[in-house]
């Protein structure tokens, strides 16, 4: 399959890259800065993309089958609209060169404001999301997660082939594990970004849930909230593994 990889400089999406040229799949790195890329592969083409550049995200799309999108941007105070602009310029230039698979991550986060499968039990009634985690990184990140809830209204509203997947809180590893994809029932709290990486490539090519709302998590080998408080929000110290 020729795969379009939005995001694809950033740690899932080396991941992700790796993962899919192992594969036998051919990528399109689609990165603001290529020189800083550090993969090469015969099968693999590097393109200069920002997401707010129209014509330069039609070129990167332009002879792929499908699109996998990992659109982020830190914390911060000030208004967020790279990703609902981004995905805006993607399903536009997919849209026009035929291209129907998207596959975007957002966050498990924004599941307290959205509609919730049968028997799924939301963030916010576990403890530790309802009294520490969701106030602070909510508050922490909140124009970053209006911005992410724009861009899945932008991706339901397209007529392309979407698949919005939900990680939870992201964590470093090199190794990949078992790890729940689906229909959430009891969502886990951590997802490794080497998981998140393995089901975006594996639902781009299995289609296993068309446009549909996935979360995925890993359930093996998870790190201590400390952790991921310490390591992830606040920047201090690193991973043990990359």
């Amino acid at each position: 399959m020729k795969l379009a990889v939005f995001g694809a400089n950033s740690s899932t999406g080396r991941h992700l890259t790796e993962q899919a040229l192992a594969a036998g799949h051919t990528v399109t790195a689609a990165v603001r800065r290529p020189e800083a890329f550090p993969l090469t592969d015969p099968q693999l083409r590097v393109c200069a993309a920002d997401v707010t550049d129209q014509a330069a995200v039609e070129q990167a799309v332009a002879g792929n089958e499908a699109v996998i999108s990992i659109l982020g941007v830190p914390y911060g105070r000030q208004p967020v609209t790279v990703l609902s602009r981004g995905i805006t310029h993607i399903t536009d230039a997919m849209a026009l060169h035929g291209v129907k698979r998207l596959v975007t991550v957002t966050s498990r986060l924004l599941a307290v404001h959205a509609p919730r499968s049968a028997g799924e039990k939301p963030l916010y009634e576990r403890f530790m999301y309802r009294r520490v985690l969701y106030p602070f990184l909510t508050t922490l990140g909140r124009t970053l997660y209006d911005d992410m809830l724009r861009m899945e209204q932008i991706v339901r509203a397209t007529e392309l082939d979407w698949t919005i997947v939900r990680p939870s809180a992201l964590y470093n590893t090199d190794v990949l594990s078992n790890y729940h994809f689906g229909p959430p029932e009891s969502p886990g709290l951590y997802t490794s970004r080497i998981d998140l990486a393995n089901s975006l490539l594996r639902e781009v090519t299995d289609n296993s849930y068309v446009r549909s709302v996935i979360s995925v998590f890993t359930t093996e080998g998870v790190p201590t909230f400390g952790d991921v408080l310490k390591k992830e929000v606040m920047r201090i110290g690193s991973w043990d593994h990359k």
